[in-house]
């Protein structure tokens, strides 16, 4: 009988921890963990923005919603409010 609760306890605890570790982050493919935005910049940092694509981070957890940029020293998440941002996704979408 102690086995059992045993098993099922850990099987709970393993479903917890999963549930979780997910919350932080999200999951994009097998292995493929990529951290989401806890914060966005609002300065204008058009200039910084490497290539032509963005992403969009919905809100979830304490990430927040954000539009991703790439630049040169890794991911910028920007304010979707920011009109700054609403052009450069205007004009990426047309390319």
């Amino acid at each position: 009988m102690t086995v059992k609760i045993l098993s099922i306890t850990l099987l709970l605890l393993s479903v917890c921890v999963c549930c979780h570790s997910s919350e932080d982050t999200q999951v994009r493919g097998p292995g493929r963990i990529r951290p989401c935005c806890v914060g966005v910049d609002k300065d204008n940092m058009t200039a910084e923005v490497v290539g032509e694509t963005y992403r969009e981070q919905a809100a979830r957890g304490h990430c927040v919603k954000a539009i991703i940029f790439n630049t040169k020293k890794g991911q910028l998440c920007a304010d979707p409010k920011a009109q700054w941002v609403k052009d450069l996704t205007a004009k990426m979408r047309k390319v």
